[in-house]
This record gives C-alpha cells, sequence and structure tokens, in this order.
C-alpha cells in the first residue's frame, strides 16, 4: 500500500496544494481598487484556534495557535493609482504574558533578545502605487499566502505566527502572465549588533497558456525562494549564509459550472533544495517531486490529496517540515529519502465580502527508513474586515 499510494495520487493529478480556506480568508485585494478621496478605518481581525497533533513526532514537534491577529489601518487613495495605509500589526495568543521582539519562523539563530509583553505590536505602513499593469508596493507588502506559493515552498499556517513582510514588491498581472517578486526584509542590523541580517527574495511567475479559452485553463506556475543571511556589519561568528527552494511546474484547472461540483484542480511540481553558501543544512542540494488534486463543492467545500517525494534528500525554507528530509527537533537524524502524502478537506463560509468563517483538517502520513508517522491538525478561524469611511474630501 505504501509504494501504491504514491502512485494513485499521482494519477488523480495534483492539488496546487494551497488549501482553499487560507485563500478565501488569508488573501487579499490590491489597495488601488479602493474609492478616491476617501479616509477610511479599515479594520482587519482574525479570531483562530489552530491545533497541530504532532506528539512524538521524529520530525517536528506539535503546538497549539490559539489567539487573535489585529490590524486596524487608516486607508486613504489621493488618485486611483495610489494607496495609502498606517496603522498598527498586533497579535496575541491565549495565555501569553510575552513575546519575542521578532517573531518570524525559524529567527530563533539571529532574533534579538528583548520582549514585548501583553502582545508582539508592530508598526504598519503601505505605499502602493498602479502603472498600468504594474503594481508597486513599499513598506508591509502584500506577503504570505498573497504569493500563490503551493505548499511544498510555504506553509500557510504562517498567516498565523509570522509577522507582516516587510521590504518591496513588484506585481504584473497581464493576460498571459501573472508576476510577484519581493524582497522581504526580515532582520535590520546596525553596527555592533550581534544578530545576523537577514531577507528572503521570492518570486512567482504564472505563465497562463490560453487564459480566454473558458473552463479549461493550463498554467505553468514558476516560484523561487531564497534567503541571504549575514551582512557587512555582521560581527557573529556564523558567515554568511544563503538557502534557496525553486519549483517548476503544471496547473490545470476545470470549472464545470455545476450546482456540486464548482473547481478541479491538478498539479504536478519538480522541486529543488540548493545551500550556496554556508552551513544551515546538511547537504548542498536535493530535489523532490510534488503531485496533488482539488476538487471544490459547493463553491464553499474542498477537498485535496497530495503526495511529495524525495528520494534522497531534500530541505524547505518555510514549509511543513513534513515535507522535507531535515528533522527540527533531532539534528542527528538524517533521513536518506521521505515520501509523504496528505489529505485535506476545508470548508469556508461567507457571511457577506467582510465577514467569513473557516475550518479544516490534514492528514499526514511519512514514511522513510527511519521512520513511520501518521500525524494530523485541524483548524477554525473568524476572520472580519470592515472598512468606516471616517472623511470624504471634495475633488
Amino acid at each position: 500500500m505504501r509504494r501504491l499510494l504514491p502512485l494513485v495520487l499521482i494519477l488523480l493529478a495534483s492539488l496546487s496544494s494551497r488549501a482553499q480556506v487560507w485563500d478565501n480568508l488569508f488573501s487579499d485585494s490590491l489597495g488601488t481598487d479602493a474609492e478616491t478621496q476617501v479616509l477610511a478605518l479599515k479594520v482587519d481581525a482574525t479570531a483562530f484556534f489552530r491545533d497541530n497533533e504532532y506528539d512524538g513526532s521524529k520530525l517536528t514537534n506539535g503546538y497549539t495557535l490559539p489567539g487573535v491577529r489585529l490590524r486596524p489601518v487608516l486607508t486613504y487613495n489621493p488618485i486611483s493609482q495610489i494607496h495609502l495605509e498606517l496603522g498598527a500589526y498586533a497579535i496575541f495568543y491565549d495565555g501569553a504574558r510575552k513575546y519575542p521582539n521578532y517573531a518570524y519562523h525559524d529567527i530563533a539563530t539571529w532574533k534579538g533578545n528583548q520582549y514585548s509583553r501583553g502582545s508582539h505590536a508592530l508598526p504598519f505602513f503601505r505605499a502602493e502605487a498602479r502603472l498600468r499593469s504594474l503594481t508597486l508596493v513599499l513598506g508591509d507588502i502584500y506577503g504570505a499566502q498573497n504569493h500563490r506559493l503551493i505548499y511544498p515552498l510555504f506553509n500557510p499556517e504562517l498567516s498565523l505566527s509570522a509577522d507582516p513582510e516587510m521590504g518591496f514588491q513588484l506585481q504584473l498581472d497581464r493576460k498571459r502572465i501573472h508576476l510577484d517578486a519581493w524582497l522581504d526584509w526580515q532582520s535590520y542590523i546596525y553596527e555592533l549588533d550581534t544578530h545576523q541580517e537577514a531577507f528572503t527574495v521570492g518570486g512567482n511567475a504564472e505563465i497562463r497558456w490560453n487564459a480566454d479559452k473558458g473552463r479549461v485553463r493550463w498554467t505553468t506556475p514558476v516560484q523561487l525562494l531564497i534567503q541571504h543571511r549575514g551582512g557587512e556589519q555582521d560581527t557573529t561568528q556564523l558567515g554568511v549564509q544563503t538557502v534557496a527552494n525553486a519549483s517548476l511546474g503544471l496547473r490545470l484547472d476545470l470549472d464545470p459550472h455545476r450546482h456540486v461540483l464548482s473547481h478541479v484542480r491538478a498539479e504536478a511540481n519538480a522541486l529543488v533544495s540548493y545551500q550556496q553558501s554556508g552551513h544551515l543544512w546538511p547537504f548542498q542540494a536535493g530535489y523532490a517531486t510534488h503531485a496533488s488534486a482539488q476538487l471544490t463543492l459547493w463553491q464553499s467545500l474542498c477537498l485535496a490529496a497530495g503526495y511529495v517525494g524525495a528520494p534522497k534528500q531534500y530541505a524547505n525554507l518555510f514549509s511543513n517540515p513534513f515535507l522535507g528530509t531535515l528533522s527540527t527537533v533531532d539534528d542527528a537524524l538524517q533521513l536518506r529519502g521521505i515520501h509523504t502524502a496528505y489529505l485535506r478537506a476545508d470548508y469556508t463560509y461567507a457571511f457577506t465580502r467582510d465577514y467569513k468563517l473557516g475550518a479544516d483538517f490534514e492528514l499526514l502520513t511519512a514514511h522513510s527508513r527511519a521512520l513511520s508517522e501518521t500525524k494530523f491538525s485541524f483548524g477554525v478561524y473568524l476572520r472580519v474586515t470592515p472598512s468606516f469611511k471616517l472623511k470624504t474630501f471634495k475633488r
């Protein structure tokens, strides 16, 4: 059965393993689409409870995320091509009393020692300019789920735990291509700082082969993530470290326009990991394959199955540890290949455009010569994004 399962999943095709509930609840539209000459208050709040039952896993620890994510901002579009946001971002975990000043994923080796109390809060500022089909974003960019990265490259759960991405972003949206390129500056250093500078460069290009063909659409997604740590002001002994993930895939989307079966998606990807410098990973390069299948029923219920296989070794920067050969709890564990299958069900209910409820369940089963594990996770989420007009200026 273990040998047959990957073959069955590949024959099913493949899920663009981006769970629909995360897309529906945690993706944002560009601000330049908003009404001009209006000063408004937008309150973006998400209450969530997510439980990862990974007890006893050799790959990663289990944990629970109960809390609230809050982002109140003032928004203003002086003209149709310019969008501005100013406010704050905060996250509260139930029962927590203090938070690291840097709460980004995989930041433990270079975070500051200072802590904030009560909540983890940051200022929020976004400046957005649209030049025809090209959009430039400075400050807090449209990150996380907005990048449309596949599951083997990015774990959507980071929307509940990671700081907003900050830096510079370019988005190009044309009939035949969608391009999202960004630089996320995760750790800034001054002279004599005791941690490393760190930033991530990312890109996602989706080539649309027949965007105007209606029900059946073919797309080639090309995705890249590069993280660099070091800097000219670096006083640590860690040295320069640069690691990367990349993927090339083929995606099929089918819209049957049926009452029950709303959407079908199939996707297959080739993945590589590469360590250009440093010693974050115990190997230089690795590769894996990914395949999955997704059905959307009644516009709200999504059922998905997927498979990630690495015959020798593969490391991921921001995805679930079950989808790679590196353990986050045991450095001595050196896996020679891994085969992971996952099943997912998620449901989204939209009360209105600004009030949405979602829930998901995921079953993961990972096998290699050194381990055989089956774990699960589930979550419930409520996101509200009401906007209140404060003042309309004369044109």
